[in-house]
């Protein structure tokens, strides 16, 4: 059963923008190792770390008023084998989805030069 969706967008200049003025800095603050890790090897990197950004904001929105305190980075985006982005959620993420009993989240990303944007479906078993 679907219990909430969140969606966002945001334009790929923004965050080549954070990037450009602030670096490692917001690198660190708001992707782990293995998401910089797997976008370092894409040619299109800023569209990659839009999209990503875009996806973790949507799984906040689907998360809904109780949000506060969950940290970005705390909400991981990675692929499967197939490419599929795959949500895996640590420590306060990871607390609120245990608290609201989720069985999963479902997420779809996708990007232009310009833009990024992302669907999060929190998804829930009777």
């Amino acid at each position: 059963m679907i219990i909430r969706t969140g969606i966002d967008i945001i334009e790929v200049s923004r965050i080549k923008k954070a990037v450009d003025m602030w670096g490692e800095r917001f690198l660190s603050r708001v992707f782990t190792k293995r998401e910089l890790s797997y976008v370092n090897k894409k040619k299109f990197s800023h569209e990659n770390l839009a999209a990503r950004f875009a996806c973790k904001e949507a799984v906040l929105k689907a998360f809904g008023d109780t949000m506060a305190g969950i940290r970005l980075k705390n909400i991981e985006i990675l692929n499967d084998s197939k490419g599929k982005p795959e949500v895996i959620l640590h420590k306060e993420a990871g607390e609120f989805a245990n608290k609201n009993n989720l069985d999963n989240i479902i997420v779809t990303m996708s990007h232009t030069n310009n833009y990024a944007v992302s669907n999060a479906i929190l998804w829930k078993n009777e």
